[in-house]
């Protein structure tokens, strides 16, 4: 494979992160303040919507190793990209006819599913596609999880313009699009399905205990920031046009860490990175919370999109290094379970507190403690 297909083929895998993360995950935040104010949600149910989420991804992350015994990555990969835009469909459906907690609830917990198979297959398609000659790995899963960052701006052009239930439509059209061309640029790694690595030969958690606890400490702590920071600005007298400046430059700091944190995750074989990323983090969080001013704002999005996505990076970075290529699979569903695990938990964790005294501040700085945590515990991951 010469380097301009590797380029594409990445670029097509990008793509499935911009759904399951961008269009069916992130866009919440925007849809968040107008659902709430319109359904009358507590800060608790408003987190719940994506704890549910949550729970869906970590319930397809655990069926991904069995789904690998017996498809091909790439199936998988298209198939939860099928299945996120047409369950983003059917989410304007509830919410322009139905009006059903109960129904969204369901909905967003089938979406995580549908997220995790495009995710966690796509992370795999795209360590194999760093061994291509021609191929540099860290480059080309930096340019994989960054694709997040488009789902991102193409949330913010999409959504505030439209109501919130004619906003899912559009997401899920977006979706369509996206899965249309991940089918056509991803044909060149379309394989057989790989019964040994599903069975995780060579990995093992006691290995990783660190990493594995400073990673679940990022999906505690990172996930109270994307549900509730748009809803905190917007208490702090944002206008729509900073929240969409602030978001789309959030959705460009993802894409941009492709290439920021590339050499990082190529030059460490441990938890150095993941260390350092978990830190920025806790940074990145608490500067919200400490000044409303846009210069403090504005700082906090660049950073945290400049990072977040590279922290998951860091973990598949992590696995490469370490393990080989048939025990690749196993690492990466450990890594993305103990992650659903922590996002399970963070949403709800954060609205609870929000709810009490000192509202959505508190509730972030909560989130920024939980990161710091995190950078202690993966600073003592070595490499094997």
């Amino acid at each position: 494979m010469n380097e301009r297909r590797v380029f594409v083929t990445a670029l097509a895998l990008a793509l499935g992160a911009a759904i399951s993360l961008g269009l069916a995950r992130f866009s919440y935040a925007l849809l968040l303040p107008p659902m709430r104010a319109e359904l009358g949600w507590s800060y608790f149910t408003a987190g719940a919507m994506n704890t549910v989420n949550a729970t869906g991804y970590l319930v397809g992350a655990l069926l991904l190793p069995r789904a690998l015994a017996r498809l091909d990555a790439r199936t998988i990969f298209l198939g939860g990209g099928w299945g996120a835009a047409l369950l983003l469909a059917l989410h304007g459906v509830a919410g322009s006819m139905v009006r059903s907690d109960a129904l969204l609830y369901a909905l967003r917990g089938l979406t995580g599913v549908a997220s995790a198979a495009t995710f966690a297959s796509g992370g795999l398609l795209a360590a194999r596609l760093g061994q291509q000659p021609g191929a540099r790995p860290s480059l080309v899963l930096g340019l994989y999880y960054g694709g997040t960052g488009l789902g991102i701006v193409a949330s913010s052009l999409i959504v505030p313009p439209l109501t919130w239930p004619v906003a899912w439509q559009g997401l899920a059209l977006a979706a369509l699009a996206a899965t249309l061309a991940m089918g056509w640029g991803t044909r060149p790694l379309a394989a057989a399905p790989m019964a040994a690595a599903a069975r995780g030969t060579g990995f093992s958690a006691r290995d990783f205990a660190f990493g594995l606890a400073g990673y679940l400490m990022f999906g505690l702590g990172y996930i109270g920031y994307m549900t509730f920071i748009v809803t905190l600005l917007r208490e702090q007298g944002a206008s729509g046009a900073t929240v969409v400046a602030f978001y789309i430059l959030l959705g460009c700091g993802v894409i941009a860490s492709s290439w920021l944190w590339a050499p990082l995750l190529q030059r460490y074989r441990g938890g150095q990175p993941l260390a350092l990323l978990n830190a920025l983090l806790a940074v990145a969080t608490l500067l919200p919370v400490l000044s409303a001013h846009p210069l403090a704002v504005f700082a906090s999005g660049a950073l945290f999109g400049a990072v977040f996505l590279s922290l998951v990076a860091s973990t598949t970075a992590l696995v490469r290094h370490n393990l080989p290529p048939a025990a690749w699979p196993a690492g990466i569903a450990a890594f993305t379970s103990i992650f659903a695990a922590g996002q399970i938990v963070g949403p709800s964790l954060v609205g609870w507190v929000a709810d009490g005294a000192g509202g959505l501040a508190r509730g972030l700085a909560v989130s920024a403690g939980v990161l710091a945590l995190g950078a202690l515990l993966a600073a003592r991951q070595r490499a094997l």
